[in-house]
Parts: structure tokens; sequence; C-alpha cells
């Protein structure tokens, strides 16, 4: 049948077994298009008006409940009205249909529910009413967007809240969210994407906006246990007794040993000292914290260790390998103090390469701690008391300049990076200072000792390698800009570094074989080097190669961990540079077919993907902009147009 409904009058295909008769028409009456002609004359103000009064409605129900009577619509509206207007039956309809409890309305038939009924159904209505104020509370504070105690909130908020931090860190999906929840997200217009809800808890006060999500539920986030900590302290008051491995150490503590790092450093893993020898040559001296004197292989603190494969470095400071009482402590080289070492030492030929060398357990003494600039300054003014700086410098110098001569790739650029202080993104740009390159040549230089020591003995370690690259050819180098535009042509080229049980070529280094081993406190591969060196019975080649494995996938982990985070710091950065330009250099082309390059910002001393202008050759002057930023989406896209 098809009807106009309602007060607007639209047509509707109606069923008829769902229509009932309110109130028939006069007699010789025509049906009117609207209900608000004659003889009807309803509109909303009059059916308002005339809702059944709760008293009235109360009496009918309790006439009908005592004589169990069943009544149609006109006897009912007359009991409840004293009267059947047409505006009366529609209202008295309206509230029977309705969300009433009192009355049943079945087949034009109305009929007094007993008070057993009732019961339950009062309760229902109670929990509904209790459950929609709930859910119009919850929407509330989700709309007005403001930060809230937790103290305050309902056992359902705060559940609902749980829900909504697990969608933000990716435990939990969109979808699997209640229906409720869901819905009052939609209606907000946040249901679509995670990052909204970060937005969302960011602005309810209930998530950090720096909350790194990949380190959550990881060995990095939980800290050491108390058994852990109790267990470090035991080990930090032994530190001073006699160990089974100290009685063939040597006492190098007489030597002018120093330790350089950034000023910051707590964990010092290595000292150099210089020694002219009895027999009139000189000698380089690398020393390295020995933590496998106090931390046994197997024991709890060496498992965790494991667990972690090395320190993890992010913005905010560093997550140790071992706890800080242990690695900045009693493993540390701390000027002053006599600390266990492993002292790697090198006698070099005019031409860089290595004439002697030789690996032992020492006992060091630092006399003092520098910092790069320093040091740099030492070598720089070599003053005639303590010129032991510049001739190490001048020492490695030559060394790096063997390793050149072996095809070794030098490729030094100052370099940026973020980091967090007092909560704010700042950015910090390292220099390729003379100490910094002396540092990391004495520290490839104890690799490569290690590694010809490890071959002599046929001995498994950890060895670090990297196939021959096909590079371009020196015409096509040398038609390119000299610096980062050269060095990034070269680094396409080259292949990941391998990890391997027995030695084999480093491209890079220009080195037939080498090992990291010169940071025990931060790197679980490097004290397996020195536990293959001490121990009577080393690791088999499987043995070594099922835990370099091991260590392997979690150091991965940390890596993708220390990359997300300085990427959502850069992100946090560059929202406080809206606005701004740098002049940058195109490097080369990443994903052509989108426009998307690689830019050098010589200012930021960083290497950044950008959107740049179609046809862009490498050398290219550029000028860069913020497109998009937005650290709570992971969002940042750089905009580069000619300068």
């Amino acid at each position: 049948m098809r009807l106009r409904v309602g007060f607007d009058a639209k047509e509707q295909v109606v069923p008829q077994r769902q229509l009932e008769l309110i109130c028939p028409l006069p007699a010789g009456a025509s049906a009117p298009q609207r209900l608000g002609a004659f003889p009807w004359a309803l509109n909303r103000e009059a059916l308002s008006a005339a809702k059944p009064r709760p008293s009235a409605w109360g009496s009918a129900w309790l006439l009908l409940q005592e004589t169990g009577d069943s009544l149609d619509l006109q006897e009912f509206c007359d009991l409840v009205y004293g009267s059947t207007e047409p505006v009366q039956l529609s209202a008295c309809w309206l509230a029977l249909v309705g969300e009433q409890h009192w009355f049943r309305w079945k087949q034009g038939s109305v009929q007094a529910r007993s008070l057993e009924e009732l019961k339950p159904l009062r309760r229902a209505r109670r929990r509904q009413a209790i459950a929609e104020a709930a859910e119009r509370q919850w929407h509330r504070l989700l709309k007005q967007r403001e930060p809230i105690e937790t103290s305050t909130c309902s056992a359902l908020q705060l559940e609902r809240l749980e829900l909504l931090k697990q969608v933000a860190s990716g435990r939990l999906e969109l979808e699997q969210l209640p229906d409720g929840m869901r819905q009052s997200l939609s209606q907000l217009h946040l249901g679509q994407e995670r990052s909204q809800v970060r937005h969302l808890l960011v602005d309810l006060g209930q998530w950090d906006p720096h909350q790194l999500v990949s380190l959550e539920g990881t060995v990095w986030s939980s800290g050491f246990s108390q058994e852990l900590l109790q267990e470090a302290e035991r080990i930090e008051q032994e530190a001073s007794q006699e160990q089974p491995c100290d009685a063939g150490r040597v006492d190098l503590t007489g030597q002018r040993c120093v330790t350089i790092d950034d000023a910051d450093t707590r964990d010092i893993d290595d000292g150099l000292a210089i020694e002219t020898t009895a027999a009139g040559t000189t000698r380089i001296w690398i020393h390295i914290a020995d933590p496998g004197r106090l931390i046994g292989a197997g024991s709890p603190l060496d498992l965790e260790a494991r667990k972690r494969g090395s320190s993890l470095y992010l913005a905010k400071g560093n997550v140790p390998m071992f706890p800080n009482n242990l690695s900045t402590g009693v493993f540390s080289l701390r000027a002053g103090q006599r600390t266990a070492a492993w002292s790697t030492w090198a006698e070099l030929n005019d031409d860089g390469s290595l004439a002697a060398f030789g690996v032992q357990r020492s006992w060091v003494k630092p006399i003092y701690r520098l910092s790069y600039e320093d040091a740099d300054e030492l070598i720089e003014l070599a003053p005639p008391q303590d010129r032991d700086l510049a001739d190490l410098e001048a020492l490695l110098n030559r060394r790096r300049d063997w390793r050149l001569d072996q095809g070794a790739l030098q490729m030094d650029l100052p370099e940026g990076r973020i980091r967090c202080r007092d909560g704010e993104a700042q950015l910090e740009v390292t220099e390729p200072s003379s100490s910094r390159q002396m540092v990391a040549e004495a520290m490839i230089l104890a690799g490569a000792v290690t590694a010809e020591l490890a071959k002599e003995r046929e001995l498994p370690l950890p060895f670090r390698s990297q196939l021959p690259a096909d590079l371009p050819s020196k015409a096509e180098l040398d038609a390119l800009p000299d610096g980062a535009v050269r060095f990034a042509a070269i680094k396409r080229c080259l292949s990941r570094g391998l990890m391997g049980t027995k030695p084999a070529a480093h491209f890079s280094l220009g080195l037939p074989a080498y090992v990291q081993a010169t940071s025990p406190i931060r790197r679980y591969g490097d004290l397996l080097v020195q536990r293959q060196f001490a121990a009577e019975s080393p690791l088999s080649e499987e043995q070594l190669q099922e835990l370099v494995n091991e260590v392997d996938g979690v150091i991965r982990e940390g890596i993708g961990i220390a990359r997300e985070d300085q990427r959502h710091w850069q992100q946090v950065w560059f929202e406080g540079q809206k606005g701004k330009q740098w002049r940058a250099q195109f490097l080369r082309w990443l994903r052509p077919q989108d426009n998307l390059g690689l830019v050098r910002i010589d200012e930021l001393a960083m290497d950044l993907a950008a959107e740049c202008p179609s046809g862009s050759d490498p050398g290219d002057a550029l000028l860069l902009r913020v497109q998009t930023v937005d650290s709570l989406r992971d969002q940042l896209r750089l905009s580069a147009s000619n300068s």
C-alpha cells in the first residue's frame, strides 16, 4: 500500500500488515494529503501537549491490573483522557508503542503488565538508562579533548582508555574495538587511522607524544629486574677482589693512557697510549674494557646482555646493555682508577702496514679523560711536555694512508643528529675532527689486529666482511662535485656488511680481515671476542655461529628501534621549523617516478628524502622546505625546488 507518511507527507510503500487503525475518517470525508489537515489537524506541538500525564497513566494501570481487562485503543484512550479526539488517540498510541513498560500493546489490544513482569523490565530499563548515560559521558569526554584525571574515571572509561592505548601502540586494530567505541570514534571522525587515536590520547593526557611504539614490550623497555640489579651490586662489591683471570695480567698502569669520548659519555670502553720500547720501536696501545672478568658466560647478567645484544642509543639517552653501576662504574676505564683491560698493541712499518702486534690481559690506569674537543686542542698544539696525542695521530694517519692504498674508502662528512634535551628536540652536528678520525682509526686497527691473531690461531670469531663493489670509474666520480654528491654515488654501489665465523676481506675498510672488538660494555659480540681469546676450549664455528645468529636478530631489532626514534625526533624538530627554508644539494634519485630524491642539507648535516624537480641532476642546487609534518602520524614530507 502506498501512503503519505509523517508530518512531511513523504510517499512510502508500507506492507498492510504493519498498519494499525488509530482513528477512522468521519463518514463521507476524503483522505487528506497531510496529517495537519482536516479532520486530524495533527502537528508535533499538539501531540507533545497531548502526551498522557503520568498520574492518568498510573491510574489506568492500577485499574486494568486489578480487573485484568483488555481494552481496545478507543476504550483505553477514553480511560486515560476521558475523551477520544484524534490527537488524544494518536498520543496514546505513540505512548503505547514507545519505550513504556506498564502495558502490553498487541493486535490493537491494551493489557496491563503484572508486577512480576514489571520488575525485570524496570531493572533492564535502569540498566539501559545507566548504559546510555555512560555512553553520553564517554562521548562528551572524547569530544572535549581535554586532559582527564584517571582517578575520576569509571571502570568502563578506564577499560576503554586502555583499549585506545592498545590501538595507538599497534597491539589492537581499530576493527577489533567494541561496536560502541567504534561508533563514538566514528561520530567524532576519529575511526579511520591509528594516528588519529594517538592525537586524541595526547589531548586527553593519556599518551606521551614521544612514546616509541616499537620499544614497547621489548627487553629494553622493562629495565633490569630487581634480581639483576642486586646481582650487579654484588659484582660491584666484589670487583676489587682477586679473580682467577687476574694472575696473568700485565701491569700497564704506568703508561700515560688517556680516554677520549663525547663529553656526556659515562661508559668508557677504550683508552689509548703510545710507548717507545726497549728496542727503540714505537708501539701503539689500545686498551679495551674487560667486563668478562666479572661477568661469567651463562650468568644471569650475561644472559640479559645476550638478550639485548647491545646498548640502545636513543635521542633521550642510551639504554645500557649492563646495569649502570657496572657499565659506568667498575667496567669503565675511569681516569685515576686501576681497571682490568684487554690491551691490543701494534707496531707499524714505514708504509703503515703491521710490523708486529699482540693482545694481552692487563691492568691500566688512565691518567685523564678527554673530550674530543680537548683532544683536538692537544693534537693541534702538541705541547712539548705532552706530545703523545700528536704522535699517535701521526702514526694512525700513516695507518689510514696504508688502508687507502689497499682500496679503503674514506667518506667523512659532518653528521647531524636530533637529540632530546630537557624535553626539546635539538640539532647536534658532529664534525669529523682530528681526534675523532684518530680514535676511529685506532678502533679499526684493534679490529684488524684481533682478526690477524685469530687467523694465526685458527680461532672462530664473529668476523665482519664486505664484498667488493663495482664502483663508478674515476672519470665518472671526478665529474661529480666532491663530498656528499660523490659519496652518494659510491655508497649506492656498496653491499651490506656480512658476519661469519671465518675471516674474509672487508672492502670499504681495505682490510683482509676485520672484527669489531672495542666495545664489550656496549656490544655483546665484542664480549664474545674476548671470551674466545680467553677460553681454554673456545666455541666451535657451529656453536659460535648459532650464538651470533641469536644476537644478530636482537641487534637488528635495536637498530630498527633507534632508527624509528631518530625519525620521530627529526619530525618533532621539523614541526618547530615550519616556514623555514634550507639550501640543499641533489644527490641522487630514490624513486624518480614519484619525483622522490635524496638531498644533502649542509646546514643540518643530513641526507634526507624529498620531492625534487623532475630532471634534477647530482649536484644541482635546491631550496628545501617542509611540506607536511606530523610526528604522531609518522609523517614528514619535504619539498625541494630549484634555487
